[in-house]
């Protein structure tokens, strides 16, 4: 493993992780209590930094792979700065309003789906394949941290500042990313064939994603897995906030929770790999989110509502946690690199694309129906990507070695 070279960037991904996560309790209270939002313009505003994603995506991954990938990270950490600092500066100015918290969200995607195909993309040229599982778990461990710190903080900031000045934490944090990741010292391979049409780069990084026999049902159920996912974050802003009345910074607590399970089972990865197979890993995570958000659903019937709804997060968390690293290093382990910065855009793209999909769906259908109904399809379609999961070669597959 290149120590210096994966320290600073490891330094880096944990500065951007907290910044997100005090964002993570930043945005809804500022979209349900701030700004007043119905659950339609919840489930819009949940799905603009999504949508990016199917657009973009697919040009994203070819750019990725022809361009040096630490640039492509410093630019888009730039741009995620400049589009969480201008809802600051509407907000300060006193003119913010839904619709424009919508386009400075959706630049914000679109600068991520650049980023985040780099940032997947660059880790394989920082430490070596065999690694990867130790260096992703060392990721999510860092990540978990920031969950488990960074809400209570958010909540904090949210109750003293007031939501938008917590937003500007998470601008400030991508600015100092963009500097650690300047100073990464890696060698940048020039592309191994030459540049063809784009399309037809676009149609080989599909055809191997979704043609492999082990990647393809994998892909499969993760995007199962976010179309679920974003319905259930939209719900629980709604359901928290609203029909519980819970406080900023209880609400930040609910996130602290998951992110200390996150940080328990990002540490625990490496030996579940190692008992159980990362193929089973994965797939036994992929069975507590169904259980998770069953918890979910019935706390707002029980006279233990709060205990329940904070359960449910922390297995939701610890899933996460296990499963993660496993995952990733799959990834990254079975695609050649010359296709790393297409495969992970088109997963990506696909899963975020989704992820909005279930996030405008919530909206409309919690408004219509209620938080109730939206919760029970939400742990149906969880439990449906587990039994794909189940049924694929992964089962089978062990990985590389975890120590």
């Amino acid at each position: 493993m290149k120590t210096g070279a994966f320290a600073r960037y490891w330094a880096a991904a944990a500065t951007s992780s907290f910044g997100t996560a005090v964002t993570a309790v930043a945005m809804p209270v500022l979209v349900v209590q701030v700004l007043g939002a119905s659950p339609l313009q919840v489930g819009l505003v949940s799905a603009a930094q999504f949508l990016p994603y199917g657009l973009l995506g697919p040009f994203a991954g070819v750019y990725v792979d022809r361009w040096r990938r630490t640039q492509t990270l410093i630019w888009a950490s730039v741009g995620r700065a400049l589009s969480l600092g201008a809802i600051v500066v509407l907000w300060l100015t006193g003119v913010l309003q839904i619709w424009m918290l919508v386009l400075a969200l959706l630049a914000f995607g679109s600068f991520s789906v650049f980023g985040f195909a780099a940032t997947q993309s660059l880790l394989p040229r920082l430490v070596r394949r065999e690694d990867l599982v130790t260096a992703n778990a060392r990721l999510d461990q860092t990540d978990a941290a920031a969950q488990t710190l960074g809400p209570t903080l958010g909540g904090g900031l949210v109750g003293l500042l007031g939501a938008p000045i917590a937003i500007a934490v998470d601008a400030v944090s991508y600015l100092i990313e963009a500097v650690l990741v300047a100073g990464v010292k890696v060698t940048e391979p020039r592309a191994s064939a030459p540049r063809r049409k784009l399309w037809t780069e676009i149609g080989e990084g599909l055809r191997f994603a979704y043609r492999h026999p082990t990647l393809t049902p994998l892909a499969v159920s993760t995007h199962m897995w976010f179309l679920a996912n974003g319905a259930a974050l939209t719900v629980l802003s709604l359901l928290a906030l609203r029909t519980l009345g819970l406080s900023p910074f209880a609400f930040g607590l609910l996130f602290t929770v998951f992110g200390l399970a996150s940080l328990v089972g990002a540490s625990l990865a490496p030996a579940v790999g190692r008992r159980l197979g990362s193929g089973r890993a994965v797939i036994f995570s992929r069975w507590a989110y169904p259980l998770a958000w069953l918890l979910v659903l019935v706390a707002p019937t029980t006279p233990i509502a709060l205990p329940l709804l904070f359960t449910g997060l922390a297995v939701q968390g610890l899933a996460a946690g296990v499963e993660n690293a496993h995952e990733m290093g799959f990834w990254q382990r079975e695609t050649p690199d010359e296709l790393l910065g297409r495969t992970n855009a088109f997963r990506r793209s696909a899963n975020r694309t989704l992820a909005a999909v279930g996030a405008l769906l919530a909206g409309v259908l919690a408004g219509a129906v209620g938080e109730a109904p939206v919760l029970a399809g939400v742990t149906v379609v969880f439990a449906l990507a587990a039994v794909a999961l189940s049924l694929s070669p992964l089962r089978h597959r062990s990985g590389a070695s975890a120590e």
